[in-house]
C-alpha cells in the first residue's frame, strides 16, 4: 500500500486500538496523572455535524500530547442521556425514550470512534443508566438529610441539628435559609413534638427541600421549564406558550453556598468572562434590609432589600413583582380589574424576558400606600413586571432621582422625582445615581457624606426595629423538580402528607414502565400513569423527576470509577484523580452546569466524599465553527395563464432559478446581449415545459430582478459555491422541472453567506461524508486550521481539500512518489536538524497554550522544508511523527510502524528531546551601512568578534564601491545585527 489511503489506514487503527484497549487509563500509576474532560453530549437524532467536534478534537491533542509527556491520563467519554427532546418523540410516537436514546448514542459512538478520539470506552456512562442514577439519587437524599451550619460554615448531617433542638431547642441556631420560615420552639417543645410535627420543623433547613415557587410553566408541554428553555414567552422546543406559575417545587439550596462559590473562582484558571457571568449571575451585594409597614393596616408591611439605603428619603413609591404574596390583599375595588389584567399579561413572560426588557414601561397602581420609616410619609404601591418574586423580598423602594428605571417609570405615570443630593443634576432629563456630595431633603441626613448617611440609616433603622445591614445575593435557589417522564425519578414518598426519603438500601429507585409519556388527564405529572407505584407497596413516591443538570452535576466523578457498586467512587480512585485539570466545553453552561457542578462539589467536599476544592482546574470554551450558507435565486417573473379566470392563488407557476453573478449584473444594469439570451431562453424552457405538464399556456409579464428571493440549498450538493444542478433536482420534487438559469459557462454559482450551522438553514455538514472522501485526520487537521480555538470560525469544506494535499507530502517523506518505505539510517546535515528541532520547540509550545491552528501551519512548512531538503532520514522523520501524531493519529501510527516500532505503540513513545544547540547559526548576514544607509552585506562567523569584523568589513572592496572616495573615519559594529562605516 505505497501511495496514502486514508480509508485503509483508519478503519486498520481504530479497530486495532478497540482491539487492544490502548488508551484505557488505570487508577494507580507511578506516572504523573492528567483528567482531560470533554462536556458530555446530549445524543440528539440528528447525529454531529463538523462544528461539534471541534473541542473533541482540540482535547484529544492534548490528551495524546500528554501521553507522549509521561502522563498517566484519563479521558473518558459518556452520554447525557436524560431528556426532554427523547420524552416528546415518544408523547408523539409511542417508542420509550430509552430505545431512541440508545439507537441515537451508537450513532454518536460511530462518529466519534470515526475521528480516531483516544476515548477509555470501558469507563462511559450514560445518566440514564440505573447504576448511574443511583448515585443521583444517592447524592440527593444527602442534600435531603443535610443542612448548611453558618457557624462552620458548611454542610452537616440533621442528625447533628435535631441533636442541638434536643439539647437547647431552636434558638441561637444560625442556618443557610428564610428565618421566617422557621419555626421558634424550647427543648422541651421539640421533645413533645410528634413525628410529623418534627420533620416539619426540619424541613425548612433542608438544603433540598420543597416548597410553593413560582416556575415556567409549559401547559402544551405539561412541564416546568428552565429559564434556558423560554425565548419570548415561548418554549424553544415546540413553540408552546409558557407562564409563570406558583407550584409545588423541589428546591436545591445553593444560596447556602454563594459566597463560597464567589471565592473560589479567583483559585480557577477559567476564562475571565466565564468568571465574570457567574459573579454577576450570584451577585454578591451589601446593603440594607428595611421594612415599610403599610398605610391602614396594623399587620401588614413591605420588606425591601436595597444598596442604597442613604436614597430612602428619596423613595416615592413602592414597586412590587406581580406574583407578590400581598398583591391581593392590597388591591383596592376599584383598582381589581387591572390589577388582575396586568397580573395575566405577566404570567405569559418568562422570568428572563422580563429583565432583559429595559425599554418598556408597564406597572399597575394596586390603590394601596406604604409609609416611608424615615419620615412616615405615605408612598403609593405599585406593580411593575420588572421586579421579580424571586429576586430578593419581591419589592423595592423606588427612587427615581437615583435610578434610570424608577426614573422611567416615574415619568411614565407622574410620580414625583425629588433631588436628594446637591450633586445631583439634569433631573429634569435622566436620573443621576452620584455618590459625591451632600444629601437634601433627606431629615436626619442632610448635609451628611454618603458613608456618613449609610451608618447613621442602618444604626436608625435597627434602632427602631424597621431594618437591619444585610448581605444579599442575586442567586435563586436551584428549582429542581421536572414533570417530566424521562428523567431520574426522585427519591421521595410520602406519609400523611409530609416527605420522607427513602433508604440507601432501597436506591436505585427506578423509572417505571408507563403507557403513555405525557401528564395524566388530572394534571399529574407522566409518572401518575404508573400502575402500584408504591415504596415498599404502601406509600406514593414523588411524581415529578429531575432536571437535565442533575446527572451532569457530579459525573466527572463517576468517570474516575465507573463500576464501583458500594460506592459512588472509591477513595482511592478520588484522591489519584482529584480534579479535572482540562474541562472543554461551552461558555453557554456558565450559569447553568458549571455553576451547578461546583455546588455539588462544595457539597460533597464538606461531607468529605471529595478531596480537592474545585471540580475544573482549567477550562476552555471552544468557539463555534460557523456554517457556510449557500443560496438559489428565485426569478420573479409575473404570469398569466389561458384559464385567466381562475383563482390566481390555485395556479401553479415556474420555479425559475438565476444563477447569482448573472443576477447581480442585470440588478447593476451591467448586463450583457448574451446574459438577455440566457434569461430570454430559460424563461422559453419554462414556459413550455409547464405549458405542457399542466394544460394550459403561461404567457410570461414583467420580470422583477429586484424581488428576486433567495432560498437555502443544501450545502452538500454544492460544491465551491457550484450547485449541482441534477443533485438539485432530486433534493425537492418542486425542483424536478425547475429552470436554472447558469452563467455563460454553463454553471449554476449559488451565493454565500456565514450563519450559525442549523439544519433549517441546509448547511449542516456531516462529518462522515468528509472522513469518507478526505479521512479523519485530514478532518481534524483542518477544524484546528480554521483559527483559534476560543474564536468564532466560518466552515468551508472547499478548504480541506489543502490539507488533504499536506498529508499526502507528509507521507510522501517516508515514500518518496508514493513508491515503498525509503527511510535511511544516515546522518541528518544542520538545516535538517535545525527544521526539526524548531517544529520540537514550537510544536510544545503551541499545544501548551492550545493554540493548534499554529501547531498545523507550523506542520506544513516543516514539511515543506524537509520535502526542498529531500530529507527521507530515519534521525529526522521518527521524531517528526511523534510531533504530528496528537493530531493525525491513524497516519502517525501507520508510519510509527513502518519505521520497525510496535504496532500501536506511538502513544505510549516520549516526546521528541529539544536540542537548542541545533538552532544555533554557524554565520551571520551583517547589512553594511554607510553613514546610516545600507548598501550591501557579508557574512560572518557567528563568533566573530567586532574587531574582527571591523577588520574585515576595511580590508574589502566595500569603501572603495560605496564611499565615493572618502576614507573611513569610524567603523561601528552592532553584534549579530549590522556594520555601519561612517564616512
Amino acid at each position: 500500500m505505497p501511495a496514502y489511503r486514508p480509508e485503509e489506514i483508519e478503519k486498520k487503527w481504530q479497530a486495532h486500538w478497540k482491539a487492544h484497549s490502548t488508551f484505557q487509563a488505570r487508577n494507580h500509576s507511578e506516572k504523573p496523572k492528567y483528567y482531560v474532560l470533554d462536556m458530555f453530549p446530549y445524543p440528539s437524532g440528528a447525529g454531529l455535524h463538523v462544528g461539534h467536534p471541534l473541542g473533541y478534537i482540540a482535547s484529544d491533542i492534548v490528551t495524546r500530547f500528554k501521553r507522549l509527556q509521561g502522563f498517566n491520563v484519563l479521558h473518558p467519554m459518556g452520554f447525557d442521556s436524560f431528556g426532554l427532546p427523547a420524552e416528546q418523540y415518544a408523547i408523539q410516537t409511542g417508542q420509550h425514550p430509552a430505545l431512541t436514546t440508545d439507537q441515537n448514542i451508537e450513532t454518536y459512538i460511530k462518529q466519534l470512534s470515526s475521528l480516531g478520539f483516544s476515548y477509555d470506552w470501558s469507563r462511559e456512562i450514560r445518566t440514564s443508566d440505573a447504576s448511574y442514577y443511583k448515585w443521583t439519587q444517592w447524592i440527593f437524599l444527602k442534600l435531603f438529610n443535610s443542612w448548611y451550619n453558618l457557624d462552620t460554615n458548611k454542610a452537616e448531617p440533621l442528625t447533628a441539628l435535631t441533636a442541638r433542638f434536643a439539647e437547647r431547642g431552636s434558638e441561637g441556631i444560625r442556618a443557610a435559609g428564610d428565618e421566617a420560615d422557621r419555626l421558634s420552639f424550647s427543648a422541651g417543645q421539640w421533645q413533645l413534638f410528634n413525628e410529623h410535627q418534627k420533620l416539619a420543623a426540619v424541613h425548612s433547613y433542608r438544603l433540598a427541600y420543597q416548597q410553593d415557587t413560582y416556575v415556567n410553566w409549559c401547559p402544551g408541554l405539561g412541564t416546568v421549564l428552565s429559564n434556558d428553555e423560554v425565548k419570548d414567552g415561548l418554549s424553544e422546543r415546540g413553540g408552546y406558550p409558557v407562564e409563570r406559575r406558583l407550584m409545588p417545587q423541589w428546591n436545591l439550596r445553593i444560596t447556602a453556598y454563594a459566597d463560597r462559590l464567589l471565592q473560589g473562582l479567583d483559585t480557577l484558571d477559567w476564562p475571565d468572562a466565564v468568571k465574570e457571568m457567574q459573579r454577576n449571575w450570584i451577585g454578591r451585594s451589601i446593603g440594607a434590609e428595611v421594612t415599610f409597614p403599610v398605610q391602614g393596616s396594623e399587620t401588614a408591611q413591605i420588606k425591601v432589600y436595597t444598596t442604597r439605603v442613604d436614597t430612602i428619603y428619596g423613595a416615592t413609591f413602592l414597586v412590587l413583582a406581580p406574583e407578590h404574596e400581598l398583591v391581593d390583599q392590597l388591591t383596592t375595588p376599584d383598582q381589581r380589574a387591572a390589577v388582575d389584567e396586568y397580573i395575566a399579561a405577566t404570567k405569559r413572560r418568562s422570568e428572563r424576558d422580563r429583565m432583559a426588557d429595559t425599554k418598556t414601561v408597564s406597572g399597575v397602581f394596586t390603590g394601596a400606600y406604604g409609609l416611608n420609616p424615615v419620615n412616615n410619609e405615605p408612598v403609593q404601591i405599585w406593580l411593575a413586571d420588572y421586579v421579580l418574586a424571586g429576586y430578593g423580598t419581591g419589592a423595592v423602594m423606588a427612587v427615581p432621582s437615583g435610578d434610570q428605571r424608577d426614573y422611567l417609570f416615574a415619568t411614565h405615570f407622574g410620580l414625583p422625582i425629588p433631588a436628594i443630593s446637591d450633586a445631583q443634576q439634569n433631573l429634569d432629563q435622566q436620573a443621576d445615581p452620584t455618590k459625591e456630595g451632600r444629601y437634601i431633603n433627606s431629615g436626619i441626613i442632610n448635609g451628611l457624606t454618603y458613608k456618613e448617611a449609610t451608618q447613621k440609616l442602618i444604626a436608625y433603622l435597627e434602632e427602631k426595629g424597621l431594618g437591619r445591614g444585610k448581605v444579599n445575593f442575586r442567586l435563586r435557589d436551584s428549582i429542581f423538580g421536572r414533570q417530566r417522564y424521562w428523567g431520574e425519578p426522585i427519591p421521595i414518598y410520602y406519609k400523611d402528607g409530609t416527605a420522607y426519603g427513602i433508604a440507601e438500601s432501597d436506591l436505585p429507585l427506578v423509572l417505571p414502565e408507563i403507557n403513555e409519556y405525557k401528564p395524566t388527564e388530572t394534571g399529574e405529572p407522566p409518572l401518575g400513569r404508573a400502575q402500584n407505584w408504591l415504596y415498599r407497596d404502601q406509600y406514593p413516591y414523588e411524581l415529578s423527576t429531575m432536571p437535565g443538570w442533575a446527572g451532569s452535576s457530579w459525573y466527572y466523578l463517576r468517570y474516575m470509577d465507573p463500576t464501583n457498586e458500594a460506592r459512588f467512587v472509591s477513595e482511592e480512585a478520588e484522591q489519584y484523580w482529584g480534579n479535572v485539570d482540562l474541562y472543554m466545553g461551552g461558555a453557554e453552561h456558565a450559569t447553568g452546569h458549571l455553576l451547578y457542578a461546583r455546588f455539588w462539589y462544595l457539597f460533597l467536599k464538606d461531607l468529605g466524599l471529595v478531596s480537592s476544592n474545585e471540580p475544573f482546574q482549567k477550562l476552555i470554551n471552544q468557539g463555534m465553527i460557523l456554517g457556510r450558507s449557500n443560496f438559489l435565486y428565485f426569478l420573479n417573473v409575473i404570469w398569466s395563464t389561458s384559464l385567466g379566470d381562475e383563482d390566481a392563488t390555485k395556479v401553479p407557476t415556474p420555479l425559475i432559478y438565476i444563477s447569482k453573478p448573472l443576477l447581480d449584473r442585470f440588478l447593476a444594469g451591467k448586463q450583457t446581449n448574451e446574459d438577455e439570451e440566457l434569461v430570454k431562453s430559460g424563461i422559453k424552457t419554462a414556459t413550455a415545459s409547464w405549458s405542457k405538464k399542466h394544460n394550459r399556456d403561461y404567457y410570461p409579464g414583467a420580470i422583477s430582478y429586484e424581488h428576486s428571493f433567495a432560498a437555502h440549498v443544501d450545502v452538500n450538493i454544492v460544491n465551491d459555491d457550484i450547485l449541482d444542478v441534477e443533485a438539485a433536482r432530486k433534493w425537492r420534487p418542486d425542483f424536478e422541472d425547475a429552470v436554472f438559469i447558469t452563467e455563460p459557462n454553463g454553471k449554476y454559482v449559488c451565493g454565500t453567506e456565514v450563519e450559525k450551522m442549523s439544519k433549517s438553514k441546509h448547511n449542516v455538514v456531516n462529518p462522515d461524508v468528509l472522513i469518507s472522501k478526505y479521512g479523519a485526520d485530514a478532518l481534524r487537521l483542518y477544524e484546528m486550521f480554521l483559527g483559534p480555538l476560543e474564536q468564532y470560525k466560518p466552515w468551508n469544506t472547499n478548504g480541506i481539500s489543502g490539507v488533504g494535499s499536506f498529508l499526502k507530502k507528509f507521507w510522501r517523506l517516508f515514500h518518496p512518489e508514493d513508491g515503498d518505505l525509503a527511510v535511511t539510517d544516515d546522518t541528518p546535515t544542520p538545516a535538517e536538524l535545525k527544521a526539526l528541532h524548531k517544529a520540537i520547540q514550537k510544536a510544545k509550545e503551541d499545544v501548551e497554550k492550545f493554540s493548534f491552528n499554529t501547531s498545523v501551519s507550523l506542520f506544513m512548512i516543516t514539511v515543506n522544508e524537509l520535502t526542498a531538503l529531500k530529507c527521507h532520514k530515519r534521525a529526522i522523520l521518527e521524531p517528526l511523527v511523534l510531533l504530528v501524531s496528537p493530531f493525525a493519529p491513524h497516519l502517525a501510527e501507520e508510519l510509527w510502524q513502518e519505521l520497525g516500532h510496535k504496532a500501536g505503540s506511538v502513544s505510549s513513545a516520549r516526546y521528541p528531546e529539544f536540542r537548542e544547540e541545533y538552532l544555533v547559526e554557524d554565520t551571520v548576514t551583517y547589512p553594511l551601512a554607510i553613514n546610516g544607509k545600507v548598501r550591501d552585506q557579508m557574512q560572518f562567523a557567528a563568533a566573530a568578534t567586532a574587531a574582527e569584523i571591523e577588520t574585515a568589513v576595511l580590508a574589502s572592496d566595500f569603501l572603495a564601491r560605496f564611499g565615493e572616495g572618502k576614507s573611513a573615519k569610524k567603523v561601528i559594529v552592532v553584534p549579530g545585527r549590522m556594520v555601519n562605516v561612517v564616512v
